[in-house]
Parts: C-alpha cells; sequence; structure tokens
C-alpha cells in the first residue's frame, strides 16, 4: 500500500503536515457532495400571492370615502396583524396599496377605505358588489410592537391602518390615547367605531387651522411608543415636536419629496431598457412604466419589497435610492 502524501508543512522543515492534507481532502469532499446535492435539487417555484377576491359590499364611510368588504369564495383569508396592507390591483393596471381597517381576529373577510383623491382611487369607488378583485398580501411595513403605553394620531384617511391598532391595545388593556384630526367631521371615517373615552376628535374647521406638532402630542407619556398616519405635513409636524423618549413609527400615504433631485440614468439588464429619471421621479416611477408588474409597498424605503439586486452585487431600493445605477430588472 502507497503511503499517504501530506503537503509540505509552512516552517520550512521539510516536513509534511497532516492536519492540512486533512483539511484540503474534507473540503474537496464537501464540494463534490455540494453539486451532487445541486444536481439534484428541484428547481425553485415562483410562489404565486396573489388572492382572488370578491366585493361583498360597498359602504359610504365619510365624504368621497368608501369601504370595501372583501371576501374569498373558498374559505378564510390568510391571517394579518395590525398595520398590515393590501395591494389592490385594479382592472387598468395599477398597482395600489390600502391598509386593513376590519379586525384581524375576523378572517371571513377584509376590509378596506378609499378615499377618492385621483384616478387610482375613482376606479375602487367605480366597484360594485360581486366584483371579482385580485390583491396581493396582506404585508406589513408599519407593525404594532409591544410598549408600555401607546399615542395614536390619525389624520383623514390615516384612521385606516391606526384602527385595528386601537382595538389590539384596548384588547390588550394597555394605557392608549387616540387623536384624530381631519378637515372636518363629514370627511373623517369611522368615528362610530372608536371609544370616545379615550379619542380626542380634532377637526380642523371648529379650531381654523391645523394641529401643530405639540398639540397632537399632548399628554403624551414618555415611555409611549407614538403611531402617526396622515397627510407628510401633520407627520412632520409630529416628528419635529416629539420627545427623544419616545419610539415612534410613522406611515405616509405618499412616498417622501425629492429634494435637490438631480437627473440620472438606469439601465435593466435582462428587459434591455435604458431609463432617463428626471429629477423630481423615483427610479420605481420610471422602471413601473415599463415594467408594471415590479412589486413595491411602502414607497419610504424601509419595507424592502422593491429591493433590486445591481450588476456590481449591491442591492438598491428603487423607491428612494437615487443615482445610476444597472440592475438586474
Amino acid at each position: 500500500m502507497t503511503a499517504p502524501q501530506f503537503p509540505p508543512r509552512l516552517d520550512g522543515s521539510g516536513r509534511r503536515d497532516r492536519l492540512m492534507s486533512t483539511l484540503v481532502a474534507v473540503s474537496a469532499a464537501y464540494r463534490r457532495l455540494a453539486e451532487f446535492s445541486a444536481r439534484r435539487r428541484p428547481p425553485v417555484q415562483a410562489v404565486d400571492r396573489r388572492l382572488s377576491l370578491i366585493v361583498d359590499a360597498v359602504r359610504a364611510e365619510a365624504s368621497d370615502v368608501m369601504s370595501l368588504r372583501l371576501v374569498r369564495p373558498d374559505g378564510s383569508l390568510p391571517a394579518w396583524r395590525p398595520g398590515a396592507h393590501l395591494d389592490l390591483l385594479l382592472p387598468s393596471g395599477a398597482v395600489r396599496q390600502y391598509s386593513l381597517c376590519s379586525s384581524p381576529e375576523d378572517l371571513s373577510h377584509y376590509r378596506i377605505a378609499v378615499r377618492r383623491i385621483g384616478p387610482a382611487s375613482r376606479e375602487v369607488h367605480a366597484l360594485t358588489a360581486g366584483t371579482r378583485v385580485t390583491v396581493r398580501g396582506p404585508r406589513n411595513a408599519f407593525p404594532f410592537v409591544a410598549a408600555p403605553a401607546y399615542h395614536f394620531v390619525a389624520g383623514g384617511i390615516g384612521i385606516t391602518p391606526i384602527l385595528p391598532m386601537v382595538h389590539r391595545a384596548a384588547t390588550l388593556g394597555a394605557d392608549w390615547r387616540l387623536v384624530y384630526t381631519g378637515r372636518d367631521l363629514a370627511s373623517m371615517p369611522f368615528l362610530d367605531e372608536l371609544p370616545a373615552d379615550r379619542v380626542w376628535v380634532r377637526p380642523d374647521s371648529e379650531f381654523g387651522i391645523p394641529a401643530s406638532g405639540a398639540e397632537l402630542l399632548k399628554d403624551l407619556r414618555a415611555d409611549a411608543a407614538v403611531y402617526c398616519c396622515g397627510p407628510a405635513p401633520m407627520i412632520t409636524s409630529v416628528r419635529m415636536d416629539l420627545p427623544r423618549t419616545n419610539a415612534v413609527y410613522f406611515e405616509r400615504f405618499s412616498p417622501p419629496p425629492i429634494v435637490d433631485g438631480k437627473p440620472y440614468r438606469v439601465e435593466l439588464r435582462r428587459s434591455g431598457h435604458t431609463l432617463d429619471v428626471p429629477a423630481d421621479r423615483s427610479t420605481l416611477d420610471l422602471v413601473r412604466e415599463v415594467l408594471p408588474d415590479v412589486p413595491y409597498s411602502c414607497r419610504q424605503g424601509f419595507c424592502g419589497t422593491c429591493e433590486v439586486a445591481s450588476a456590481d452585487g449591491g442591492r438598491v431600493r428603487i423607491c428612494v435610492d437615487r443615482g445610476p445605477a444597472v440592475l438586474e430588472l
């Protein structure tokens, strides 16, 4: 039998290194095993996360606000937690995100509420009972976390993700408070679903001006988590006046404004498109014009739904990351 051959030691002694030889052999065996396993591994199948639902009921909730009750004919719906939303695929091809505002404990239906403010929302308002719609989700970019106390701030239709959080906080027996603002009472949905003793309803029409951040944070506990959803100016005022002791979670209706933007070019390597992104738009805006099925959710950069691999090995969140790039799309 031939004696095993070991690589020479690195100390210059000329002797053979048994440990290094063993490591080399183990590494080679591992590579062969990995190659064999890869050959036998079945191809990855794409997961279809779309749900076909039926509009079970349509209801006017406030001025220009309509709610839709969505059901699944063949069974219960996927579970969700307060703060979650659905992607609603509209007949025109547009995709819009709407917060779930029903009860997470009742999976017989979903409820969303939509204010009529543009073409997509007008499509939603045109839907009638019995219409079949397609959604993706639920997904949650605005999670409700455990905290000693909660201070909720909602502006207008921003009550939709906050409403399930309020009910969850009440169920948990937590100390909570809600400040709910809007143009006027007629524009503010779900007033009849809120417990009056812990809610300050503050319509601008009764005060003459929108609420300041200090007003919205009145009686804030030092250890309370602040949840804020509504128009950008309201969120900005809350963040400016928020004490440093409090954690804040917020959700906008629209992406943050682009400040001092500059035009740039993006290449989509797989599809062969070259896009010139203007100074006041995002990469996502332009990508969706040529690839409408590209997923996105929060449009604020924190959920990661729109993250795409770049040719240099990095990752780009195309809703907020700006600059020239070659993307694997």
